[in-house]
Parts: C-alpha cells; structure tokens; sequence
C-alpha cells in the first residue's frame, strides 16, 4: 500500500503518477515466514514484467522471463493454460526436472522430476497442482513429495538415492487477466526443511503448516504506473480477506484508499520519494480495512523494470505488525514504570522506615550504575589521551582486567577481516602464556571461536559454560585448548568493537572461576566500552591517515636540498598547523643553468593545508622565472612572479626573498650576492670570524599587491665561508615584542654560535629559542664556500 493522499484533498498535492506504488498487507504470522513472503514477492513481481514485456515489447514469455527469474532461488515455472505446457523453468526449476526440452506437458515435465503425491502416487494419476493452476484455478498451498529415483529419466533415476527426497509445497495462480491471448500462470515450489525435526512426523507437519502460511497468507499487488494514477491491475485473493476490499474493490484505483486519518505524513512523505526515484523502501505506517479498523503495516514496495530497463510495474508487499507494535509500545511503558518505581523506592526510603530493603536495594544499584559511568568516563578520557593504536589496546586491556574479567583478549581485523594485531592481559600476569595463545588461535581465529563469531555477526557472543565440547569446537589445536586451561576459563564474553559502521576488532573477556558470570548488566557494559574503544581506535586510524597524507604533502611541497659544489646547506621547518606538517612558509636551493646558486625564502599569508598548497604554486612560479630568465636580476624575477601570481591569482598575498649568488671567477675571489626583498623579513649574513649583518639595504611590497611597482637589487660581494641565513617571520614573532626586537635577539644567537659553526648547527641556533607556535617556521642557511 504505498502512500497517496487521500481522495477529498487538493488533486494538485496529488503523488505524480510516475510516483505511485501499490502494495496490500499480510496477515501478521510467524516470523520465519517473512523471508519467504519477500522472494514470492520478487518471483510474482518478475514474471509479472515478463508478461508487460510481452505485450509491449512482443516478445514471448519464454524470451523475457530468463533474465528476470533465472536466478531466484526457488523453483519456478510458467505454464501456458491455452496449451497445458510448461514453458518456462528457471535454474531451480531445471535442478529439480533435470535439462528437458519446453515446452513440455506439465504431467510429462511432473514425471521427469519425479514428483508424487503423499502416498507416492504419480501426479499424472491424481488431481495434480499443476493441472489446477494449468486449468486457471489457483492453488493457495498442497504438499507434494519429489522422488528423483521415481523419474521417468533412466538416468536421473539411476543417478537418485531411493532415500533420497523432500517435501515441496506447491502455490499457483494465473497470471494473465480474464480475455488476454496469452494466458500464463505461475507455479512456485517451496522445499519444507526438516531441519532439526529429523523424523519427526509432528515437526515434519508444523513445518508444512509454517509453509501453508507462508503460501496462503502473502498479500501483493501489481500496479502499471504507464497508466493514468498508477492502478491496481492485479490483488491476490488474500488482499481481500485481509483489507476487505474485494478484486472489484481493488483494481483500477490507486491504492491510497488505504489511507486514513492518522496515517503519518512522514512515511507518506518518505514512500513518496522512494517511489519517484523509482527504488525499493520498506516503512511502517498506519493503514485501515475497509471496515474502518486500524493496523500497523510494514510496507514493502519494490519496482519492476522490463529487459530494456523501463519501469512496467510496482510490486508491493505488506505485514501486519501490530501485535509487535503493540509490544514495543508496552516495553517502553514497563522500563517508564519501572524508573519510576525506582524514584518512590528512592523517596520512600526518607519517609518510611519499614521500606528501608528496598531502598538499599535501589541505592546498590545506583551505587553499580555510577561506578560503571565512571567505568566509561575513565574509557572515554583515557582512549582517547593517546594516538599510537598499540598503547589505546594496551589501556582498554588494562580497563576491563580484573574489574570485568579475569583476563582478556583483543584482536584487532583489518578492513578485510584478518586478525592483524592483538592486546591481552591477565590478573595473574602469565604473559608468556598469552604471547603462545595470540600465536597459535589469535592469527587462525575458527569459524566456531566466540571472536569470529562476533566478528562476522557484529553482536555480543555470550559463552555462559565452557563445557568440552565447545573447547573442542573452538580450539582446533590440542595445544592451543592446553594454554586456555592454563589460563583458566569457565565463562567467555566476546563483543564487536564497530565505530562509523566498520568492525574493527572483537574483545573477549574469560571469567576463571564459576563464582564469577557474566549477567545481562555485564553484557550491557561490555557492549558499551568496546564501542567507545572502537570509536577511539578509529580516530586513531584517521588522525595515521591524515598524518600520512600531511608527510606525502611534506615531501613533496619542502625539497630535499640539493648538493651544489662548493655550497654547504641546511633546513629547519615548524608547522603552526595540527592538521598536518605543512603550511604557508617555503624555502629553495637551485644550482641555475648559467652556473649561478639561487636561494628563496618566502611565507603565504595563513598557516594551514590551503597555504601550503597555494605556496606550492607560488613555489613552481619562481623556479620558472629564474630558471632562464630574460633578466636574471633577482628584482626582475620578483617582479614577473608578482605579475604572474596576480594574474593567474596564485595566492592572495605573500612576502619572498630572492637571493642570486655568483660563485668567485678565481682562486681567492669572493662570491657576489644579488638581494630582492618583497616585503620579508632582511636575510642575515654570517662573516667567517662569526660577525652578523642584517641585508635591510633592500625592501618592496609583498608579492601580490602592485604589479606596476619596480623592484630593486641589492649586490655586494662576500668573502668565502660566508653563511645566508633566510627565515621567516614566525621565528622572529613573539607576544609583546616588536619585529626589531626579534631580529636583534635572532642575531645575537647567531653571533653566539662557533666560528666554524656548520648550516645545520646554525639553524639549529636559530630555533634554539622557545617558538610562538602561532606561525610557521621555515629556516635555510646556506655556506659559500
């Protein structure tokens, strides 16, 4: 029954028709038929597309409904009434007759699979389903036996065990409406499971009956959204019994005659989208019979495509749930009466002695319920105080032994499920012990073992008594069960550790002694802090892939420094950003085409991932324009990387010293040094006998605030062992003191290291002081030699 307005309201809020969807309700049954009624659903559904293929498209039934059916995992045939021939099996249906050529008469094709009666008679000799459902009469359920070493195939019989055999239980209707040329049904064979009823023959029937229900109770319809408002074309005759709308009720209408006044416009909403989208939902609402009365409906709604992938039909499918309605509603109203409960008891304790038991009773749970939030609060803060995943398995080991188990064991699964890192503790130490057990049933964890189990089922795994057959089922190594004995275990609670809808690990926790078990509480607990160890072993997995994505933009936006002969360097780097290791500040070493050492150093405006990508640009910029420049004077190169920056808006604003040095022309000879400064702080140069100049002969505007404005150079000549020292302003700020003030005190450190003092003590000099942390921090010293 998918949701429509109802009739009397505005035709203009009315779902479109391409929208609307049909579906009729079930009778509430067992639980266990729910499976069953949702594939039924889908083979009615795709036989049904068939059936519009063929009148649309003109292809017969056999040809469309291969792609459809063949592969729904119950045996299904199609039979032509007009010729009594089976014409369509599907893989199922062909496991159970064997490979025979259709069409086949439906006695002929019953032979071949050696299907029977309950007495074992023939079905050719008896009122057979199949001639029912072939002479348009529907079957709502019959019990039949198949008997392979019964086949009228030499060779499939002879292939047969005579033990061999099941019970199918058979539904069949017509498919093709009154006057239609093509008049098709659909046979559906239902394999009745003995299961653990073995011989039985009172569970062999309660499952038949479970089967009968299944078979008779399924409520569908088909509707064609091609037509005007989505009509029912086609209800089963439960529909009827069930809503009170009779076939002529039904068909031609939409179904928000479902509808009624408290049907909740959120689901309708919720369906109405699902519909128009043209995808499968499943929602439960209010709906009402015919009568007036209510119930609560479980709606589901699934949409039907043809060969060429056009929508012909909804196929809808619905189960009453009230009763479980009605019972969740009383489970919250009994925890409600029961917090209340505990309130008076609370308060009757200050007003009336004589209940002081149960007072005390009430205030040891209040006094167990605040040690485990406790319990949680200390999880909460102590997984979380760490980013390295071995010490959080260590400290959640350390959290559950002895307060919630003797011992423990954790294992943590990779995204494809194999265990690779597992954490344990035990009261008594036995560390040892521990390592031979992670070794040897940890890394080959059995399909019976409780961690495997919870892994896969994502559920608590509660081993109450750990009895010698379940050792048996969970050790599959003589020596691993000897190590859990030594270790000691009457009692194992295994839960799942999942965080963000990914299973991360399992926890089990291994009571010693029968004087301790685990009770619902502890189960409760136990599923609470492995969620909150999931969700921190998560975070710890995010903060190593984003810490791993910050070192590869590291490596590649901060260059190794090259080797140059006759230039020694070094480099310091400090982000101001907790996102990752990089921001705004750069610096770079180039040994130019022309034989002459280019040296940079600049700083974009912000500190984050956005910065250092824009400096990465900046960056690049600058190697182009100095390698061949048309003018190599470092104020010419500010000056086009300043129009290039702006042009193709690089970065919003950014300061940058560019330094190019000309190695001597002879032996003895000093190195010349050509300066251009847009805006940063003045580059330092380190005589040999350890003096210290500050190069501000030379200033500009920052990169990215007038193209028109021209650059200067600064050139002077340096003696050999000279060191340039470039940094950024992040070194040299600080909280209450001006930049002057942090130059100066930048250069007595400097002044204060060893004559000899290579670039790298040098650098290390520079940042010897304690940093603001607000900024970045990008230092390069460089020796000409």
């Amino acid at each position: 029954m998918p949701p429509e307005r109802d009739d009397t309201r505005d035709d203009a809020a009315t779902i479109p028709p391409e929208a609307a969807a049909v579906v009729s309700g079930a009778s509430a049954s067992a639980d266990e038929a729910g499976g069953e009624r949702g594939r039924q659903a889908d083979i009615v559904g795709a036989a049904n597309a068939a059936v519009h293929s063929t009148e649309h498209t003109g292809r017969s039934a056999t040809s469309a409904l291969p792609g459809v059916l063949s592969d729904v995992p119950v045996a299904v045939l199609v039979i032509d009434q007009n010729e009594g021939t089976v014409v369509y099996a599907n893989t199922a249906a062909v496991e159970l007759a064997g490979s025979v050529g259709l069409p086949l008469p439906i006695d002929e094709w019953g032979a071949s699979a050696g299907l029977t009666d309950l007495t074992g008679a023939p079905l050719a000799s008896t009122s057979s389903p199949l001639s029912e459902v072939a002479g348009g009469r529907p079957v709502v359920g019959e019990a039949v036996r198949l008997l392979p070493h019964r086949s009228s195939d030499a060779d499939r019989a002879d292939a047969a065990d005579e033990v061999d055999g099941q019970t199918l239980w058979v539904t069949g209707f017509p498919l093709s409406q009154d006057g239609d040329g093509d008049r098709l049904a659909l046979v559906v064979f239902l394999q009745v499971d003995a299961g653990a009823s073995g011989d039985d023959p009172e569970a062999q029937l309660q499952a038949l009956r479970d089967r009968a229900v299944v078979a008779t109770d399924i409520c569908f319809t088909i509707t064609d959204p091609r037509q005007p408002d989505d009509p029912l074309v086609w209800v089963n005759p439960s529909f009827g019994r069930v809503t009170g709308y009779s076939y002529e009720d039904s068909v031609g209408r939409n179904c928000r005659f479902l509808q009624g006044p408290a049907t909740s416009e959120a689901s309708v909403a919720a369906i109405r989208a699902a519909l128009r989208e043209q995808r499968p939902i499943t929602e439960t609402l209010l709906n009402y019979r015919k009568d007036g009365t209510a119930f609560w409906n479980q709606l589901s709604i699934s949409p039907v495509f043809d060969g060429q992938g056009e929508l012909v039909s909804f196929v809808g499918v619905q189960t009453d749930v009230t009763e479980r309605v009605r019972v969740e509603g009383e489970r919250e109203a009994a925890f409600a009466a029961e917090q209340a409960a505990r309130r008076e008891a609370e308060t009757a304790q200050a007003i009336a002695e004589q209940a002081r038991a149960d007072a005390e009773r009430a205030q040891a749970e209040a006094e167990i319920a605040q040690s485990r939030l406790a319990l949680m609060a200390e999880a909460t803060s102590t997984l979380s105080a760490t980013l390295e995943m071995t010490e959080l398995l260590d400290r959640l080991a350390g959290l559950c032994v002895p307060l919630l188990a003797d011992w423990v064991f954790i294992t943590l699964v990779d995204p494809y499920g194999d265990v690779r890192e597992t954490a344990a503790r035990h009261r008594d130490g036995m560390a040892e012990e521990l390592r031979q057990f992670s070794n040897l049933h940890a890394m080959h964890l059995p399909e019976g073992s409780p961690s495997r189990q919870a892994l896969e089922g994502s559920k608590p795994v509660h081993v109450p008594e750990m009895t010698a057959e379940r050792m048996g089922a969970i050790f599959t190594h003589p020596s691993t069960e000897a190590l859990f004995r030594k270790l000691g275990g009457t009692s194992v609670l295994t839960v799942p550790m999942v965080a963000r809808r990914r299973t991360l690990g399992a926890m089990a926790l291994v009571m010693t002694s029968t004087d301790r078990a685990f009770a619902r509480e502890d189960v409760e607990l136990a599923d609470d802090l492995s969620r909150r160890a999931a969700l921190a072993m998560d975070n710890v997995r995010l903060y190593q892939q984003e810490h791993e994505v910050a070192e590869t933009l590291q490596r590649s936006l901060l260059p190794q420094l090259p080797t140059i002969p006759r230039i020694a360097s070094a480099a310091h780097y400090v982000s101001a950003s907790t996102a990752a290791d990089v921001g705004g500040d750069f610096y770079d070493l180039l040994q130019l085409p022309d034989g002459t050492i280019g040296i940079a150093i600049g700083d974009v405006v912000g500190h984050d991932v956005a910065a250092a990508a824009a400096m990465g640009h900046l960056r690049g910029l600058l190697r182009a324009c100095v390698w061949e420049p048309t003018d190599p004077d470092p104020g010419a190169v500010l000056g086009r990387v300043d129009r290039l920056v702006q042009g193709l808006h690089v970065a919003s604003m950014a300061t940058m010293a560019y330094v190019r040095a000309t190695p001597p022309e002879g032996e003895g000879r000093p190195w010349t040094l050509s300066v251009a400064n847009a805006g940063h702080p003045p580059l330092l140069l380190r005589r040999p006998d350890g003096g210290v100049d500050v190069l501000d002969g030379v200033s500009g505007l920052l990169v990215g605030v007038d193209t028109g404005s021209s650059r200067e150079s600064l050139h002077l000549e340096v003696p050999v062992g000279s060191t340039l020292l470039g940094y950024t302003d992040g070194l040299i700020e600080h909280p209450g003191a001006d930049l002057d003030e942090g130059i100066a005190t930048l250069v007595e450190r400097l002044r204060a290291a060893p004559v000899g003092a290579s670039p790298a003590d040098l650098c290390d000099h520079a940042v010897a002081a304690e940093l603001d942390r607000r900024d970045d921090v990008a230092v390069i010293a460089v020796r000409f030699d």
